[in-house]
This record gives structure tokens, C-alpha cells and sequence, in this order.
């Protein structure tokens, strides 16, 4: 009769779980119980940032607009405003990138909206 070896889904699950940590900083990326509570917070601000990044990214956009728009002698918010009674179905990520590399078709479009 042979004895039994244990720790094959301990080593297994430990394994899985500094998967995760690499390039972690000090004990969270080498010690289980560091690395288990280091990867809960950061899974949950990683949810949290891809829902961020959104928000991010459209007030770049406004910003942007509002800029080019401003510089055509108009407000982002009149543009808008004009551009839906229009009815032009530019969204914000369009119109920032006309702004920042089309500026000729962008003063098009505010010329269109006025």
C-alpha cells in the first residue's frame, strides 16, 4: 500500500491565483493571501475603469468639439443643439475627430448647422 500526496489542488490553485499577480509589487505577487486580496481590489477597479473609460473618453470629445466649434465663432452647446434640429446624426466621437484632423470639414458642418 503507497501513501497518499497531498497539496496537488492546493499547488493548483495557488498556481491560478499568482497567475494573476505577475508584476505586482512586494508579497502580492508571491504570497497567496496577499496576492488573493491585492487581485480582489483590483478586479473590482478594473470593472470600474471600463466603465470610467467611457465617461472619460466623451468629456475629451466635448472638449474637444467645443473647441473646434468655438474657433468657427459657436458654443459645443449651440452646436449640438443646431446640428439636432438639422438633424445631423454626427455622434461626439466623429465630431472630435473631424475637429482634430478634418478642421476644413468641420467648419463645413458648422456652417451647415448655422
Amino acid at each position: 500500500m503507497s501513501r497518499v500526496k497531498r497539496g496537488v489542488i492546493a499547488n493548483k490553485r495557488r498556481k491560478n491565483v499568482l497567475k494573476y499577480t505577475k508584476g505586482f509589487r512586494w508579497g502580492r505577487k508571491s504570497k497567496e493571501r496577499a496576492a488573493k486580496e491585492a487581485l480582489l481590489h483590483a478586479w473590482t477597479h478594473a470593472f470600474a475603469g471600463r466603465k470610467q473609460k467611457k465617461r472619460d473618453y466623451r468629456t475629451l470629445w466635448n472638449v474637444r468639439i467645443n473647441a473646434a466649434a468655438r474657433a468657427n465663432g459657436m458654443t459645443y452647446s449651440q452646436l449640438i443643439n443646431k446640428l439636432k434640429k438639422a438633424n445631423v446624426k454626427l455622434d461626439r466621437k466623429v465630431l472630435a475627430d473631424l475637429a482634430r484632423l478634418e478642421p476644413a470639414v468641420f467648419a463645413k458642418v458648422v456652417a451647415h448647422a448655422k
